[in-house]
């Protein structure tokens, strides 16, 4: 993937990239370096995926380019997706190995390659929450549906693969159910 970013400003940090941040004069805490700031959505445009949305968060360790994570929408630190039922919240696409104390783009929107566990997935299904944290799959498991979220092969996908095309659209962990 070679997303390029096409809003008018320039400086940002390029999409597949991690920014160890920059601190504020008299202060330690870190902030992305500028003009990226937490939280902020860009566009970028890929040849083969197309158009996508992102943006920028705060790493956590273990993460690898197309792990899944939770993110807070206040603090905008992740967490590596975990295997809970029921525990609505906003999921991104990691773009980079953005690990702790970094900052990175997590895609938001468009066609995403998520990191799926071993299981062969069938065209335009839905999506869950895998066991294996960071991680989808297409086995139907109660309130652990990604909802915004749907994949985007054209054909089944074998469980050897390690990824799947998924288009997102601000995905977001299923909540409570009845």
């Amino acid at each position: 993937m070679a997303y390029s970013i096409t809003e008018s400003r320039i400086g940002y940090l390029p999409i597949a990239s991690t920014d160890a941040g920059a601190a504020n004069a008299g202060s330690s805490t870190l902030y992305p370096s500028p003009p990226n700031t937490l939280g902020q959505v860009v566009r970028a445009f890929d040849p083969t995926y197309g158009e996508g949305e992102f943006i920028m968060l705060v790493g956590v360790a273990s993460t690898v380019v197309g792990s899944l994570v939770s993110y807070n929408a206040t603090t905008y630190q992740t967490a590596l997706s975990a295997d809970t039922a029921n525990l609505a919240g906003p999921v991104a696409v990691a773009m980079s190995a953005c690990t702790a104390a970094l900052f990175g783009w997590y895609q938001v929107g468009g066609l995403a390659v998520i990191k799926k566990t071993a299981v062969a997935v069938a065209p335009q299904v839905a999506i869950f929450q895998s066991a294996t944290v960071g991680r989808v799959m297409a086995t139907v498991a109660a309130g652990k549906q990604l909802l915004g979220a749907r994949t985007a092969n054209l054909t089944s996908v074998t469980s050897t693969t390690s990824t799947v095309i998924v288009s997102i659209n601000r995905p977001h962990k299923q909540g409570q159910i009845t």
